[in-house]
């Protein structure tokens, strides 16, 4: 589409805005309704901004807006349209696309509007247009807040948005060709902004205290004044710049002169004197051609060096993906007077506005009043500013606002923001890069500054540098920023000027922290280290903890009032309640414990309205049995009823049992927990340099080297610095061995000026030395200049390889390497056990490894390792619980069968349990017999229990009348123990214990001489303590091993003192809901003491004999005549009562005891242990300290859940 063809609509419009004859313009009757509706076709343009473009093609704004707004100012409605206007053409192209579009004809509109943007800039530059706003823009900020109106603040902030419009278009770079010092567009419309005075309004806005709301924009537009200049350039003007300036150019055209001759006599020296027509043709010896000849050169010597075997061919083309990031526009230097304006405006701001309007500013950021990434301004003014004031007579109380722990935490906290969005937001890492860079430059000023604050001669101003430093230096976040970035620099996303501010901010702060350790005998700093530990893995939901009777007595307290307002009527009861689920699958005549749920929930949950009207109702809903109180009952027995609602232990539905996942490879998705832990530790310096001795910084530093010649010396000695403190200090010169470091040396001392590169030469020249006096020893240094080197294999380099000890160097692991003796077995045991049916494979060959103990990963690793298996899947647990979910007919007769024979017995469904062929799990079964119509409720199977005398709460048959909240409570904690019983897997030496004869007593001396006296009395007491116990309790449960002490805990992550365990015949955790092992039930009084005899240390030298053994335990289930165990439910117990406890017993504890499945399978049927009714009676056999004797009851309740 032709654009200067405008729109029909379009042209008549901008015809009825008037017309310009010489200097005047006329305005036409409609100007004022031709701008409004200019206004509104630019609100509906396309996405090609047709409108936009149409307006800049026929020159609108410079023909007629800037005319209009110049001649009219006195029409304050028609110049606050203009303005509206003016400020809608002038917004950045970037704002009106969004982006930059990828596509060739949406690329086209972008730069043809940025062309007509360009072109208003060149317009802009005129005195009198910034005169007519600067002096609009003074009448309104002389009102009052009090006669100010809302039309003058949005009049104030278009005029501050058109400045900043303005100023933000890009320079158009094939029309501003001039050298440096040339007056550009953006110069000129600074000086015009100049000569109107709009610098002191924006400096007044800057300082004035009722104009905070303009700071960001004040900011913005000062920000943008500033784009091409340098802060060291403007401060060193007028102190004897030209002469500087002349010196400057003077050296550089002399260094291009002295490289001109160099090449010049280079040449002179490779040319013979005497002409030959003929320049013969020479075989290049040792340089191969296509074929297996050497090359041959059919020209003069003196082209011999140009020479390369890519003459001729096509150059290859980088990818867009793989190109370097653009660097962005070089500062230019603007014309004197404009500098000079520049450099004063600074003085000024530093001076009456700096530290007032950062103020602000970081206020409205930390707050979020700002908008998104204007952040970006903050760190530009910190930078600049600071560098302009340190390097014009540095002053801190100028800006002090920004200097100070707050101010680096804040720049530190934006920095990894950025930091880590170009990690994540592929798509934007370039824009999150330059966001990233100048925070990077503000961080290096506050640095320079700090430094600067060192050299003061205030002593008060020394002693703050001290401060901050101190607070710096502690801090790990600022310790480990400069080595995040390092590790994760990308040339194609990050400029080439990114890893030179990178590398002068971290030589500075290698050498600030260098001087700061020198002046301390020792520095202690903080140090965080992330522990990863795994999380074991808990069902997915978890039912809610019972609230105590003391804590139901104090709800009770504060719901009675509640409840005798609602029954006197003073609060309103809801009318949309329903007692039952009409959509549920469950019958409403069902549902009536689900309501009393519901009830006790809203009385938990201080809801008395509700549960009042839910009572109610559900009188009206099952009014049979007076369940939920009679029809005509009163306010007394509605609040009993309430009452007894909330302290009855009603059963809750467990949640649903969610199918457990099957195990990935490796088993390497299982949870993990992070904690952060934060000590402190003495600082080293030379322990953080080295961990700078690694191949992404080495990298980076080869890559900036390589554009020696046209960096800065600052940068050069900068860079060379960096890596001398790596191969001198660290004694690491193998690092630097590397091809592209040794190529970019060559070409170094081949360069003519490379006079002016004397450190560089140095380096180069120690490198090279080292690299060849190493390589008369180690022929293998050549091949390793092709890689980049890690310490270790720095270290392997240069003492020889295989030097590293186990443990050290890049693969150290707390896993011990196998041996070739350990994989031989392995092997053997793998195919010994391969073909055995109903066996784990793994678990057997756990059992038969000897120490160091192996887990089951590093086996299943191994074995994949050794080309044994295939992968981690071939060798996947049994999941828990049986496989069996549909009954067959025959077992479902086998089911009815088993309950019509034991149906008389005292325990029907342990009896039914013990005769089904098929494994189930004691839930899947009740729910089975409940679905045959075999029993109609869950109390039908609870076992019978015979006691001597009909005592009271027994009932005729001499069966004792449990109370039913009693009886649902066991059956859910039966179903509970069933439903995770034996199918779990269990440790490797569950199945196959048998203790030796002298079992431990080789390795109990072994670990006393080894310094581990400590844990080894603490197993011994707890061996006998144990003992004890079940002589004096009668009854024997699975004890955990809990080590309080930080040396028994070390004693247990160790593999010998666990492999002692093993011998002992302890049991280790069986699945993941257990985290300590235990002292199996299976073991007597009498076998603990011998064990704990075993590995008591008596005398230096192990008995040859001990004098007790340690017994192979009996099974449980084959008890001896002469002592039977207790709990079997024998003659014997059924002597003595067992007492029932009551429904609410508040001031009683009842003891915790650890259930375990060993147990389960050892003693099918038994029944619990009497529970103690008090806690005087707990304490008597608990000789435990209170404190230990609460942590263990903890640890208990952890294991339970």
């Amino acid at each position: 589409m032709d654009w200067y063809m405008m729109n029909c609509e379009l042209l008549a419009t901008c015809s009825a805005l008037g017309y310009l004859e010489g200097d005047v313009y006329h305005r036409e009757p409609d100007c004022l309704e031709s701008v409004k509706d200019l206004i509104r076709y630019l609100r509906h343009e396309d996405e090609t901004r047709d409108v936009r473009q149409q307006l800049g093609a026929a020159q609108i704004l410079q023909n007629d807006l800037l005319p209009i707004l110049v001649q009219y100012p006195q029409d304050k409605v028609l110049f606050d349209a203009v303005v509206r206007l003016m400020v809608n053409l002038t917004q950045p192209a970037l704002l009106c696309f969004g982006k930059v579009p990828p596509d060739a004809t949406s690329r086209h509109h972008f730069l043809q509007v940025l062309s007509y943007l360009q072109a208003y800039k060149e317009a802009f530059a005129s005195e009198k247009v910034f005169g007519v706003l600067s002096e609009k823009l003074y009448d309104l900020l002389q009102l009052d807040w009090e006669q100010r109106q809302e039309e003058d603040t949005l009049l104030i902030e278009r005029i501050l948005l058109l400045v900043r419009n303005v100023l933000h278009i890009p320079p158009d770079p094939t029309e501003e060709q001039g050298v440096d010092g040339d007056a550009s567009v953006h110069d000129r419309v600074l000086w015009a902004l100049h000569i109107s005075g709009m610098d002191d309004l924006l400096k007044f806005l800057a300082s004035a205290q009722g104009e905070q709301q303009w700071a960001l924009h004040v900011l913005e537009i000062i920000s943008l004044m500033f784009r091409d200049q340098s802060p060291e350039e403007l401060a060193a003007l007028g102190q004897g710049q030209a002469a500087a300036e002349h010196g400057e150019d003077t050296q550089e055209l002399e260094t291009l002169r002295q490289r001109e001759l160099a090449e010049r006599r280079a040449r002179a020296l490779q040319r013979p004197s005497r002409h030959s027509r003929f320049g013969g043709s020479y075989v290049l010896q040792g340089l191969k051609a296509i074929g297996d000849r050497d090359v041959v050169f059919h020209k003069g010597l003196h082209n011999l060096k140009s020479y390369s075997h890519d003459l001729g061919k096509e150059t290859r083309r980088v990818p867009r993906q793989r190109q370097a990031a653009p660097e962005a526009e070089p500062p230019r230097r603007s014309a004197r007077n404009v500098r000079l304006f520049l450099r004063h405006f600074c003085q000024d701001f530093l001076e009456g506005c700096y530290n007032r309007l950062m103020l602000l500013v970081k206020d409205q950021l930390v707050r979020e009043k700002a908008q998104q990434h204007d952040e970006t301004y903050y760190l530009w003014a910190t930078a600049f500013f600071m560098a302009f004031n340190r390097r014009r007579g540095f002053r801190p109380e100028l800006v002090s606002e920004t200097v100070g722990v707050r101010a680096f935490h804040f720049i530190e906290q934006n920095l990894t923001t950025y930091y880590e969005m170009a990690l994540m937001d592929k798509k934007e890492a370039v824009t999150w890069a330059r966001r990233m860079h100048l925070a990077l430059k503000a961080y290096q000023e506050l640095l320079r500054t700090v430094q600067e604050m060192d050299r003061s001669p205030e002593q008060a101003v020394r002693d703050s540098s001290q401060v901050i430093k101190s607070n710096i230096f502690y801090l790990m976040e600022y310790r480990e920023l400069f080595l995040a970035l390092f590790r994760k620099f990308d040339e194609t996303k990050q400029p080439r000027s990114f890893l030179r501010d990178l590398v002068e901010t971290a030589h500075l702060f290698l050498r600030m922290l260098e001087h700061f350790c020198r002046g301390r005998a020792s520095l202690v700093v903080q140090s965080k280290r992330v522990r990863r530990r795994k999380k074991p893995r808990t069902p997915a939901a978890l039912a809610p903890q019972l609230p105590s009777a003391v804590e139901l007595e104090e709800l009770w307290a504060g719901l009675d009032p509640q409840i005798q307002a609602c029954l006197q009527g003073d609060v309103p009861l809801p009318e949309d309640v329903v007692p039952f689920d009409a959509a549920s699958e469950t019958p409403v005549e069902e549902q009536r414990t689900e309501a009393l749920l519901r009830i006790q929930g809203c009385l938990r949950d201080a809801q008395v309205p509700q549960a009042l009207r839910l009572l109610r109702s559900a009188r009206d809903v099952w009014p049979e049995g007076d369940v939920f109180g009679p029809p005509d009952a009163g306010p007394p027995e509605e609040t009993r009823l309430l009452q007894e609602i909330l302290f009855a232990p009603l059963p809750r539905h467990a949640p649903p049992e969610a199918e457990e996942p099957e195990e990935e490879e490796d088993e390497e998705e299982e949870e993990e927990e992070e904690t952060m832990q934060v000590s402190e530790k003495e600082f080293n310096f030379l322990d953080y340099l080295k961990r700078f001795a690694c191949p992404p910084v080495v990298r980076a530093l080869v890559l900036l080297l390589r554009g020696y010649a046209r960096n800065s010396p600052r940068t050069n000695h900068c860079a060379a610095r960096l890596l001398h403190r790596l191969a001198r200090d660290l004694h690491m010169e193998a690092l630097l061995f590397q091809l592209s470091l040794f190529a970019l040396f060559h070409r170094l001392l081949n360069d003519p000026a490379a006079s002016a590169h004397q450190e560089l030469v140095a380096l180069a020249k120690f490198v090279l030395g080292k690299f060849f006096a190493l390589a008369a020893t180690n022929k293998k240094a050549f091949v390793e200049l092709l890689f980049w080197k890690s310490p270790a294999a720095v270290r392997e380099m240069t003492e020889g390889y295989g030097s590293l000890r186990e443990g050290e160097g890049a693969g150290r692991s707390r896993v011990p390497p196998w041996t070739p003796q350990e994989e031989q077995e392995l092997r053997e045991l793998y195919w010994k056990y391969k073909e055995v049916e109903g066996e784990d494979v793994i678990a057997a060959i756990l059992a038969h490894l000897p120490a160091p103990g192996r887990t089951r990963r590093q086996v299943v690793k191994q074995l994949v390792r050794l080309g044994l298996a295939s992968s981690a899947k071939d060798f996947q647990r049994e999941r828990k619980g049986t496989h069996l979910v549909l009954w067959t007919q025959e077992q479902e007769e086998e089911l009815t069968r088993l309950f019509e024979e034991f149906q008389g017995s005292e325990d029907v469904l342990g009896n039914v349990m013990k005769h089904l062929t098929a494994r189930r799990s004691r839930a899947r079964v009740v729910e089975k017999l409940l679905g045959l119509g075999l029993v109609s409720e869950r109390k039908e199977l609870y076992k019978k229990r015979r006691r001597k005398g009909h005592g009271p709460g027994l009932g005729a048959a001499g069966a004792p009348v449990v109370p039913a909240q009693d009886s649902l409570a066991e059956d859910r904690d039966t179903e509970e123990e069933e439903e995770e019983e034996d199918e779990a897997e269990e440790g490797p030496m569950e199945g196959h214990w048998a203790p030796e004869e002298g079992a431990g007593q080789g390795l109990a001396h072994r670990l006393h001489q080894e310094g581990l006296a400590g844990p080894l009395q603490w197993l011994e007491n707890c061996l006998r303590r144990t003992a004890g116990d079940r002589e004096e309790d009668g009854v024997s449960h699975p004890v955990p091993l809990v080590p309080l002490s930080e040396e028994n805990e070390d004693a247990m992550e160790d593999q010998r003192f666990r492999a002692l365990l093993r011998q002992l015949g302890l049991r280790p955790p069986a699945n993941e809901q257990e985290s300590f092992w235990r002292i199996p039930a299976a073991l007597t009084p009498q076998q603990l003491r011998r064990a704990a005899a075993s590995i008591a240390h008596y005398s230096p030298n192990p008995p040859g004999s001990p004098k007790g053994l340690l017994e192979p335990p009996r099974c449980p289930q084959d008890p001896t005549p002469e002592q039977p165990p207790a709990g079997l439910g024998s003659e014997s117990e059924s002597e003595e009562p067992v007492p029932v406890p009551s429904l609410v017993q508040p001031g009683t504890k009842r003891r915790r005891e650890l259930d375990s499945e060993d147990e389960d399978d050892g003693s099918s049927g038994a029944e619990p242990a009497p529970a103690a009714p008090h806690a005087e009676e707990d304490e008597a056999e608990d000789p435990q300290p209170p404190g230990r004797r609460k942590r263990i009851r903890r640890v208990e309740e952890e294991e339970e859940d």
